[in-house]
C-alpha cells in the first residue's frame, strides 16, 4: 500500500496507508460509532460532503452486499483503523476496498481512529484532507464548506414504489437524500410511495391528493434550504406529515423554530433517546450535525424525545396539525428497531386515528 495522510484543519497529521480511490479530497471530518452497518453508512446520502471516521477498529469483515445499499455513495473520504481484505459472509459480493475504488472514495487505514475521535469530541467537528503529499497551505482545508448537497443527492424525477400486499394509503416522500429503507418501511405497511424531488412545489404535491407526506433525511445545514422550508410551511396542517432527521429540522424552521450546529453531532447506532411522555429510553440510529432548539418552539410544538446523553431535542409533535417529526432514524438498517412503531403511528394518523 502507498503512504497516505489525514491532515486536520488544526494542523494535526496522521500517517497511514492509502485505500480506495487515488487522489486527494477535502471534507468535514466526522466520526460514527457503529460497530456494524458500514455499508449503510457509506451509502447514506446524509454523509454527503463528509470524511467518515469509523471508531470500530476493524471494518469490512463481512464485505459489501449491494442489497443493503441505502442510496448513492456521496461521502468524500473514509478513515479506518484496519480494513479487512478477506471478508467472510455468505452474502458478501466483494471487498470494501473495491467498493471505495468504484465509487471514487479516497481513504486511509492504519491510523489511530480513537485518537482522531477524541480530538473531534474535544475540539468539535473540523475539516480534513486525505492526501498522499502533505500540503504547505491549510487554507483550502479551513475554507471548505458543505453547501448545496441536498440538490445533488435528491432524485431528479418522480419515482413510484408500490405497496407490499394490500394497498392502504398513498404517501408522497419528499427526497432530501432519502434512505431506501424509509420506502421499504412504508411499502411493508401497505403504502404506495411516490418519491418527488426536494424542490417540488407544495401545490403540485397537494394536487396529487396523497394521504400523507413523508419528509426524508438529508445532508447539510437545514437553514440553507429556504425554498424547501417554504413548501413545508404550505403543507403542514393540510395533510398528515411525518419527518425524519433533516425533515425534522426543516419542519421546525417552517414552524418558526431554530436549529443549532452541534459540537460533533450524533452518528452511530447506539444513541439513547428518552420518551418525555413515558418511562422508556430507546436505542436509536442517528446521523446528524444539527439539532432543533426545543425552546424556540414553545407554544407551537410539544417535545416528544430528548437525547439521554446531552439533552438535545430528538422529536416534536405539533398539536392540531397532524404532524410529528423525529431526529433519529426509525427505519435504521443496520441499526436498532426500537422506534419502528413510529411508521405505524404515521399510518394511523393518515387513517384519522391520531389527533396530533
Amino acid at each position: 500500500m502507498k503512504k497516505a495522510y489525514l491532515v486536520l484543519s488544526n494542523g494535526m497529521i496522521f500517517e497511514g496507508e492509502a485505500i480506495g480511490a487515488p487522489g486527494e479530497v477535502i471534507g468535514e471530518t466526522v466520526f460514527t460509532t457503529g460497530v456494524v452497518g458500514y455499508i449503510e453508512t457509506l451509502t447514506d446520502p446524509s454523509y454527503a460532503g463528509q470524511i467518515i471516521v469509523q471508531t470500530f477498529p476493524s471494518i469490512g469483515n463481512y464485505g459489501v452486499i449491494e442489497e443493503d445499499f441505502e442510496g448513492a455513495c456521496t461521502v468524500r473520504g473514509y478513515v479506518v483503523r484496519e480494513i479487512c481484505d478477506t471478508p467472510s459472509n455468505f452474502r458478501s459480493e466483494y471487498e470494501l476496498d473495491r467498493f471505495l475504488k468504484e465509487h471514487n472514495v479516497p481513504g486511509i487505514c492504519g491510523v489511530d481512529t480513537r485518537e482522531i475521535t477524541r480530538i473531534i469530541r474535544e475540539n468539535g467537528v473540523m475539516n480534513g484532507m486525505i492526501c498522499s503529499e502533505l500540503p504547505t497551505d491549510l487554507s483550502p482545508i479551513n475554507n471548505y464548506k458543505i453547501e448545496g448537497e441536498v440538490a445533488l443527492v435528491s432524485t431528479k424525477e418522480k419515482e413510484f414504489f408500490p405497496a407490499t400486499g394490500e394497498k392502504k394509503r398513498n404517501v408522497t416522500l419528499i427526497d432530501y437524500g432519502a434512505k431506501h429503507n424509509i420506502i421499504r418501511c412504508l411499502n411493508s405497511r401497505g403504502c404506495d410511495v411516490t418519491v418527488v424531488p426536494y424542490n417540488t412545489p407544495a401545490e403540485e404535491i397537494l394536487d396529487s391528493h396523497p394521504d400523507g407526506i413523508m419528509l426524508s433525511n438529508g445532508p447539510g445545514d437545514p437553514a440553507e434550504n429556504v425554498y424547501s422550508i417554504e413548501q413545508i410551511s404550505k403543507l403542514i396542517g393540510k395533510i398528515p406529515v411525518f419527518g425524519i432527521c433533516l425533515g425534522h429540522q426543516l419542519t421546525a424552521i417552517a414552524m418558526g423554530g431554530k436549529t443549532v450546529k452541534l459540537k460533533y453531532g450524533h452518528r452511530g447506532g447506539n444513541q439513547p433517546v428518552k420518551d418525555v411522555n413515558g418511562i422508556r429510553t430507546h436505542i436509536t440510529s442517528q446521523n446528524h450535525g444539527y439539532a432543533v432548539v426545543a425552546d424556540s418552539l414553545k407554544g407551537i410544538g410539544n417535545e416528544l424525545f430528548v437525547n439521554a446523553n446531552d439533552g438535545t431535542n430528538e422529536g416534536m409533535e405539533y398539536p392540531g396539525k397532524d404532524c410529528f417529526t423525529v431526529q433519529f432514524h426509525p427505519e435504521a438498517c443496520a441499526g436498532p428497531c426500537d422506534t419502528s412503531y413510529l411508521f405505524d403511528k404515521f399510518v394511523d394518523m393518515m387513517g384519522g386515528k391520531n389527533n396530533a
